[in-house]
């Protein structure tokens, strides 16, 4: 294993209030309508959060950080089919409300730096990316249609 980790920063601007995106994020009915279709979540600390984002890559996290409209920390449990890891790996949902909307930041960390993780680490990064693209179109489109309870 290597000693180094690397990660992801991912931001994406979204024109609805931070209580409408968190929705989006821990309601599992939501977030199989941006994440995967098969997405669950229990939307609490020490919950679960379980998903595939690139529709492929399936895996498991532990709820660590809950804060409600502001904050949700997941840190992946081992995962059948990936590589050992040696360190906690996490991704880090950070929610800004600003008044043309909320600012969503999500910071992925320690993953291995390794030729057995790096189609793994792809496939998460890129498959974030791709998602918080469809949960911004999800939660406007809801928001312009009036869909937001």
């Amino acid at each position: 294993m290597s000693d180094k980790a690397r990660g992801y920063a991912h931001r994406i601007d979204i024109s609805a209030g931070a209580q409408h995106v968190w929705r989006a994020l821990t309601d599992s009915e939501q977030l199989r309508l941006w994440c995967s279709p098969g997405a669950e979540i229990r939307a609490r600390q020490g919950g679960s959060f379980r998903a595939s984002v690139d529709r492929m890559t399936e895996f498991e996290a532990h709820i660590d950080v809950y804060e409600p409209d502001r904050r949700l920390k997941l840190i992946y449990l081992p995962t059948p089919g990936a590589p050992p890891a040696d360190r906690a790996m996490s991704d880090d949902f950070i929610l800004d409300a600003v008044p043309e909307g909320t600012i969503v930041r999500l910071l992925g960390a320690g993953f291995p730096v390794s030729d057995a993780w790096e189609t793994q680490y792809l496939r998460l990064r890129s498959g974030w990316s791709q998602a918080l693209a469809r949960l911004k179109v999800l939660v406007e489109k809801q928001l312009q249609q009036g869909v937001h309870s």
